[in-house]
């Protein structure tokens, strides 16, 4: 197919991309393009003046400070356009100015010297110290002997500043040929220069970083002549231009770039130079496809051809999601309001597609196409009463885990209730009765001993319920977020970006009002656990009475096994004979007989109790 298509079809062809270039449309989609990188002193002023037949400026040590893009037709008759497409920071005035900007200089007396001169001067900004810019210079050019191409002559990579160019340039040029390689789209014609070892040379990493695979990167090797005859370096070139060095799905190219003592001969003697040059040596065994401006001329013709029919379906796509996701952010722009009365009706319309949609976000009926599926994790923070749930459950499980200040083990049944997941600090019941023991003998007061202070039980519940501050706090503050993004989300789908910011800092006003009265009912609550106990949740005496029964169970549990060993205990079908009194006896072990300690550990039960009642009645 790309072979036999006709030659008016493959300019039509390429027309249509450069129109949509000279259009702002690469601003938004990738276009197939030919992107021509190298450092400096590479060459790549020389490669373009020899595909164009039109000299282009070179100086050592000074790059170009913008994109120029290069457009060649065929035609019977020479023409020349120049003009610059403005950047995507320009706006107003300073782009209608750029984009009626016209050169003075002749070009085809003065070559592109002064015209780049003069586009640089209409492009710098005298208030700003930035010397590198997102305009592109536009030639076109028309004659019977060009090609139909088109390809983007990036700045020169450089590693050092001089008097001409700073260091920090450096970085600037790097990253704007970073993102001109970054597109996906984008054939990368990296320009090698014979002088220096491959590996020196920083676009070459450039490109393999940007196309790893090298499946669109073409190798380009300029100054050829340079290299000694016979020598290793130059059959390290030769090998890399046969595509044996570094293999690319596009191969290389080499082209002898023209001498200073050359300058003044013509474009067809300089072809015939080259093709001499490329007739003799070790550089005859290069395929002469390979070899010389005229090949490069076609080859590059093709390659870019090929690359848009390639690409032409999965940019129709990208081009008509464009549109779609345009014509979205026009509808949400709404009809013109121009009198009070439009501007009410927009104003109503945007508060009942706000209302619709928060109401389906906060009761879970998410049938609008604005919550996507349940598929897409990218719209869950839309949907905020799933996002709450999701908080809730994580709050519940913090509680139990982390709720109480310390993590009171008892040593019998330490490991076999999950404990080892929690984070706080650990102490033994055995330790804990004993601190408890010591508070109480401050306390006393009508108590028989063997009981407690009522007041104890307030005491430890207050110290045991320390961090529920910090986890009420922090969870509720996730969903004063929660809320707030979806009030975000919702409100940036309805209106346009202008008018959301507006809505959205009146929203974030009430907001903070809103959090402002949470956070005094939840510092009420709080302070309100921290007062006397009392609760009528039936729940306290049983918790009580389980947590009793369960010790009481395993001490049992543990006395059997140390009276009768682990083998018999454990087997199910073991049996063993007691008399009564034997049977008294091992049951009435183990019990609490110091009275002061007894009372103690009664008012840590209470408290464990109160604290369960408290934390997990609801």
């Amino acid at each position: 197919m790309t072979d036999n298509i006709a030659l008016g079809e493959h300019r039509d062809l390429l027309d249509i991309i450069d129109s949509l270039r000279s259009q702002g449309v690469s601003h938004y989609v990738d276009l197939p393009e030919i992107i021509v990188c190298g450092d400096q002193s590479a060459g790549k002023s020389s490669v373009l003046e020899a595909i164009s037949g039109m000299p282009f400026p070179t100086k050592d040590g000074l790059c170009t400070r913008f994109a120029t893009e290069l457009i060649l037709r065929r035609g019977r008759e020479n023409s020349t356009k120049v003009s610059i497409t403005p950047g995507e920071s320009r706006f107003g005035e300073d782009k209608e100015r750029l984009e009626s900007w016209q050169p003075k200089g002749n070009i085809g007396r003065e070559g592109l010297g002064t015209v780049t001169d003069e586009a640089k001067c209409a492009m710098a900004n005298p208030t700003s110290t930035y010397e590198f810019y997102e305009d592109i210079l536009r030639i076109e050019l028309t004659g019977p002997e060009q090609p139909h191409l088109t390809m983007v002559d990036l700045p020169g990579l450089f590693r050092r500043g001089n008097k001409e160019q700073s260091d920090a340039d450096v970085d600037i040029v790097r990253s704007m040929v970073e993102k001109y390689m970054a597109r996906p789209r984008s054939i990368i014609l990296t320009v090698v220069s014979a002088k220096y070892e491959y590996v020196l040379q920083e676009v070459t990493l450039m490109a393999k970083r940007a196309d790893p695979e090298g499946l669109r990167t073409m190798g380009l090797i300029t100054k050829p002549d340079t290299l000694d005859v016979g020598s290793d370096s130059e059959k390290y070139f030769i090998r890399l231009a046969q595509n044996l060095e570094e293999e690319l799905r596009l191969g290389w190219h080499v082209l002898k770039n023209r001498k200073f003592e050359e300058r003044d001969v013509t474009s067809a003697q300089r072809d015939a130079i080259e093709s001499e040059f490329f007739r003799n040596g070790l550089w005859g065994s290069i395929d002469s496809s390979h070899c010389g401006v005229a090949a490069l001329r076609a080859r590059l013709s093709a390659v870019l051809r090929d690359q848009i029919l390639s690409q032409l379906p999965g940019l129709v796509r990208d081009v008509e999601d464009g549109i779609h996701d345009c014509a979205d952010r026009l509808n949400r722009l709404g009809p013109v309001r121009g009198t009070p009365q439009q501007q009410l009706s927009f104003l109503l319309r945007v508060s009942e597609e706000y209302t619709s949609l928060a109401t389906q976000a906060v009761e879970g009926m998410y049938t609008d196409r604005f919550f996507g599926s349940r598929k897409k994790v990218e719209k869950f923070h839309t949907r905020l009463r799933a996002v709450v749930q999701g908080q809730l459950r994580g709050f519940a499980d913090e509680m139990r885990l982390n709720g109480q200040s310390q993590d009171i083990i008892d040593s019998d049944s330490e490991g076999q209730d999950g404990n080892k997941l929690r984070d706080m600090p650990r102490i033994s019941r055995s330790e804990y009765i004993g601190g408890v023991a010591d508070r109480l003998k401050y306390s006393k007061g009508r108590e028989l001993s063997g009981l407690f202070n009522p007041l104890i039980v307030s005491d430890l519940f207050i110290e045991q319920r320390e961090p529920w501050g910090g986890i009420v706090k922090l969870y509720a503050e996730e969903i004063v977020e929660a809320a707030h993004l979806t009030t975000q989300l919702i409100v940036e789908h309805i209106t346009p970006s202008d008018i959301a910011e507006g809505i959205l800092r009146l929203v974030r006003q009430e907001i903070e009002k809103l959090k402002a009265v949470m956070d005094a009912k939840i510092n009420a609550l709080l302070a309100s656990a921290a007062q006397h106990p009392i609760t009528y949740n039936p729940q306290l005496t049983e918790n009580v009475q389980r947590i009793q029964q369960a010790r009481h169970k395993r001490k049992i549990k543990k006395l059997v096994r140390s009276t009768f060993g682990l083998r018999r205990f454990d087997n199910p079908d073991s049996k063993i004979s007691l008399n009564p009194i034997e049977l008294v006896n091992l049951v009435g072990e183990g019990f609490e007989t110091d009275m002061e300690r007894f009372g103690s550990a009664l008012a840590v039960d209470y408290m464990e109790a109160y604290y369960k009642a408290r934390c997990f009645s609801q």
